[in-house]
């Protein structure tokens, strides 16, 4: 019988560190979402901080139900302009394409820049695809 007992307490020991570290990670995403949010005067976030140390389940469980719905809209538009910003930046590393290559050399050709030839050898290279 002690055996099994052990077991049991195993077994709860396992469950409320497992419930214990679920609510720290939404008690996190709670807090990360209250100061991320803009649209929340500083006033209100000190009161729900509060409110988070001294009734930290029921404050948590109070975020979810009136703002839950709004954490996801928020995630998704910071994950959006994250995306958008990266691929900004990497467009800006890219190289040129071929096409405003060879509209660069037309308008150095246009300035006097450069003479004939060099304009044609400017655009052998964008067609070929070397810069």
């Amino acid at each position: 019988m002690n055996v099994l007992e052990n077991i049991w307490d195993v077994f709860w020991l396992f469950f409320w560190f497992f419930a214990m570290f679920a609510y720290l990670i939404v008690l996190f995403q709670v807090v990360i979402d209250l100061f991320r949010d803009r649209s929340i005067s500083g006033w209100a976030k000190a009161l729900w901080v509060i409110f988070l140390v001294f009734l930290p389940f029921l404050t948590v469980v109070a975020y979810l139900l009136s703002r839950g719905s709004g954490m996801v809209g928020r995630e998704a538009a910071r994950a959006g302009a994250a995306q958008e910003a990266a691929e900004d930046y990497i467009r800006g590393l890219s190289a040129p394409s071929s096409a405003e290559e060879i509209a660069r050399a037309k308008t150095l050709l246009d300035s006097g820049t450069i003479s004939g030839p060099e304009f044609t050898v400017l655009k052998d290279r964008a067609l070929a695809g070397k810069a």
